[in-house]
């Protein structure tokens, strides 16, 4: 796995070995990226369920100026901070080892507002639904900014425009999906 583009491009990143994580294939981060593009110079991007930051971090190389990464695994958070280090991006990043709801609560009680939200939650557990849920409860997301959530493609989402998202694209992979929200309230 490595940075597809922008001021890291090419750097090899770490991953976690086993199956607690699911890392986004170069080729999947590349077509997820070509559709964020728009909305990725300048942004803060949060990236929930991190995993080994690889999401994160190619925002911040693309021209996000702050990403903050969340992630449950001491394991995980270990392999981020590295990431971090290696690509030189730490300055513009914050890692938060925590569940995502309690980080959120966190982040919402400093007054945190994001551009972009990333999530990529354990398969058929439901979590996509409570993040949309907290996040379409609180103050996290700025008004027009976009949510992308990776899923299964059997997850079903159909709840989110109950929430105020707005989808604005789907892509279809072999196993799993990555539906685009924006935030309209």
């Amino acid at each position: 796995m490595r940075v597809i583009a922008g001021k890291c491009r090419s750097l090899p990143l770490k991953t976690l070995e086993g199956l607690e994580t699911r890392p986004t294939t170069d080729r999947t981060k590349e077509t997820l990226f070509n559709v964020l593009q728009p909305w990725i110079p300048g942004c803060r991007f949060l990236d929930l369920f991190s995993g080994s930051g690889s999401i994160g971090i190619e925002a911040l190389s693309r021209g996000a100026v702050e990403a903050v990464f969340v992630e449950q695994s001491r394991k995980a958070t270990a392999v981020i901070r590295d990431n971090l280090q290696f690509t030189k991006l730490m300055p513009e990043a914050v890692v938060m080892q925590d569940s995502v709801l309690h980080a959120l609560s966190i982040l919402s009680g400093k007054g945190e507002v994001f551009d972009c939200v990333f999530m990529d939650p354990p398969y058929n557990h439901e979590l996509e639904k409570e993040v949309l849920t907290y996040l379409s409860s609180h103050r996290l997301l700025r008004e027009g900014g976009i949510v992308v959530v990776e899923a299964s493609l059997h997850t079903d989402l159909s709840y989110a425009a109950e929430l105020g998202f707005t989808m604005v694209r789907e892509k279809l992979y072999k196993t799993n999906k990555h539906v685009f929200y924006q935030w309209e309230k």
